[in-house]
């Protein structure tokens, strides 16, 4: 791992380090031992660093990894979006050049599901198991009302200017959901957020979502490892501001749906419904139903198989 270079453009991590890949720096932060080692994949707009609270309860049971992706966050900067494949193969390299043995348990929670199936697809023999959090899935245009799908959601994004007028209203959201974190995190991670590459990463991550789902598309289904999908079915005030009531149920009913498919497509696959949530406020609001659901993972991907 390489010694953190900065500028006063580049913020530096509170914790954690670097992994040299290809030449260029990837953020990571490690904690715990044991296995099946445990991999967050970051939801867009999200890094690392947001995931660890549940990362720390984690680690009191196995090895955790989270980690920013080559273009985002703490590392290196590289031309946004990125295929799924080459996000994969990114993680891949960093997790075998950190000496972190597989297989391993994938948790991705938003965008961060269409990478650990990319993930899943080319290397089939590393993946444990998989904690899927309220994931973005392949399919989502099968099981979404047209007004809700991928293309629709990359046209409608917020930009730039948008989200630089909510800045405060983004900082006080934040403020809030990293309050239990210790401050020496909490404090430079918020300024971070609040820098113009970290806004921007956001943006340009969202902008080749229904290219990302015909990519995986053309692999295969996931794994028969064990799965458990965490489905989230809370609604914010905005968005109930914004969407139809009709459209609303139909989107939940749809993630619903959708997750149930994936939990069963294995031989043991499990969703559980949370309403007391929303989707970006998962980790935070509900860091015990995801440490219970990543160890009951890793519980299970520890047994020996029955042939």
């Amino acid at each position: 791992m390489t010694d953190d270079i900065t500028s006063p453009a580049r913020p530096a991590p509170p914790v954690g380090g670097f992994q040299e890949i290809d030449g260029r720096r990837v953020f990571t932060h490690r904690s715990g031992s044991g296995g099946p080692a445990v991999v967050f994949l970051s939801g867009a707009g999200a890094v690392g660093l947001d995931y660890f609270g549940v990362q720390q309860g984690v680690s009191q049971f196995t090895t955790v990894v989270v980690y920013d992706r080559g273009g985002t966050g703490y590392s290196d900067p590289l031309p946004l979006p990125r295929t799924a494949t080459a996000v994969a193969t990114e993680l891949r390299g960093l997790l075998r050049a950190q000496d972190i043995d597989g297989p391993y348990v994938l948790a991705p929670h938003s965008l961060g599901g269409l990478y650990a199936h990319r993930f899943a697809q080319l290397y089939p023999q590393d993946v444990a198991g998989l904690v899927w959090l309220d994931a973005l899935h392949r399919d989502w245009d099968d099981f979404m009302p047209p007004e809700a799908g991928l293309a629709v959601t990359e046209r409608t994004a917020p930009g730039p200017e948008q989200l630089k007028r909510r800045r405060p209203a983004l900082r006080a959201m934040r403020d809030e959901l990293l309050a239990h974190y210790p401050e020496s995190v909490r404090k430079p991670l918020i300024d971070a957020h609040e820098s113009d590459a970290w806004i921007h990463f956001g943006i340009a991550e969202r902008g080749m979502l229904a290219a990302l789902a015909a990519e995986l598309r053309d692999g295969p289904d996931l794994p028969d490892v064990p799965v458990v999908a965490l489905t989230v079915l809370g609604t914010d005030s905005a968005q109930q501001a914004r969407t139809p009531e009709r459209t609303l149920r139909e989107m939940r009913d749809g993630r619903r749906r959708m997750d149930a498919a994936v939990a069963g497509s294995v031989s043991y696959g499990e969703q559980r419904v949370l309403t007391d949530t929303l989707h970006h406020r998962l980790c935070f609001d509900r860091p015990d139903a995801v440490v219970r659901a990543v160890r009951d993972v890793v519980d299970r991907a520890a047994r020996p198989r029955i042939s």
